[in-house]
């Protein structure tokens, strides 16, 4: 599922889904640039069957769907219920779609029946990456496509480096496995390669993609950055490392955030640095 969160796969019918879905127009705009390349090089085609992996709300689904015509179909799954029921409430009437609150890594998946796995970024999350990719990459036909948008390292993205930077001094940092499940499980070009390679695709192409985001909005700058500094304390690692934290500890690290978003530019919002894998590989 789309995610800027590093919280557990179960938490996503609890917390994180709340929060998520609670953002979901923020972080819609945040990641939209990444789902365009994304989608751009899926290159789905008319009548074609596609699986969208960790399709939380739809927001890949859809237009995905609108390049199939009538004879096309999307479905869209995600371990998030309460995201797949906001899919499901959004979905255009007559629209080749369909939604299932379900784990692609081991739901049952009609063997060879897809033209096209897609995910915007829903595949970092897998416990076992090759028995999950292995297991999805039966569902698609022979010569049928893989085509998905993954975070690269946290230190080239700006929406983690930028607030835990700020709160170094502040909050004491939690070491973190950079292999583990979560947002940069696939930082690295060469294990992603060996993941995808192990699970039999072929013809693997893992291309990077920076790009600008925009990180908070308001009608005016001073606005905006207070709305980058809510979405950081409401979705994201800031939100974790905060979370068990006394009142005083979150209102220095608010300020020491604060400060780190001014400096970037922007005005009607907080413009940071993106980067990201755009992979595309065959069955």
């Amino acid at each position: 599922m789309p995610d800027v969160d590093t919280a557990p796969t179960h938490d996503w019918n609890g917390d994180s889904g709340t929060r998520w879905a609670a953002n979901l127009a923020r972080l819609d705009v945040m990641l939209e640039e990444f789902g365009k390349a994304a989608i751009a090089a899926a290159n789905a085609r008319p009548g074609e069957q596609i699986l969208d992996i960790g399709c939380g709300s739809g927001t890949s689904t859809f237009p995905l769907a609108e390049r199939l015509g009538p004879d096309g179909y999307v479905l869209g799954v995600d371990i998030s219920e309460q995201l797949v029921e906001i899919a499901r409430a959004a979905a255009p009437a007559g629209a080749p779609v369909e939604f299932r609150c379900a784990d692609a890594a081991s739901a049952p998946l009609p063997a060879g029946s897809f033209d096209l796995l897609f995910s915007r970024f829903g595949v970092m999350f897998f416990d076992d990456p090759v028995a999950a990719f292995t297991h999805m990459r039966r569902a698609l036909k022979p010569g049928g496509r893989l085509a998905f948008v993954c975070w690269r390292g946290a230190q080239e993205n700006d929406w983690v480096r930028l607030p835990m930077a700020a709160i170094r001094d502040i909050v004491e940092p939690i070491p973190a496995d950079p292999t583990a499940p979560g947002p940069f499980a696939f930082g690295d070009r060469q294990r992603l390669a060996d993941i995808l390679a192990a699970a039999g695709f072929t013809a693997i192409d893992i291309a990077p993609f920076d790009t600008s985001i925009s990180y908070g909005r308001g009608a005016t700058r001073e606005k905006a950055v207070d709305d980058a500094l809510d979405m950081a304390f409401q979705v994201g690692p800031l939100a974790r490392a905060l979370a068990d934290q006394p009142d005083d500890v979150r209102e220095k690290a608010a300020i020491a955030v604060r400060a780190a978003f001014a400096k970037r530019p922007g005005e009607t919002s907080v413009l940071i640095d993106g980067a990201a894998w755009i992979v595309t590989a065959r069955n």
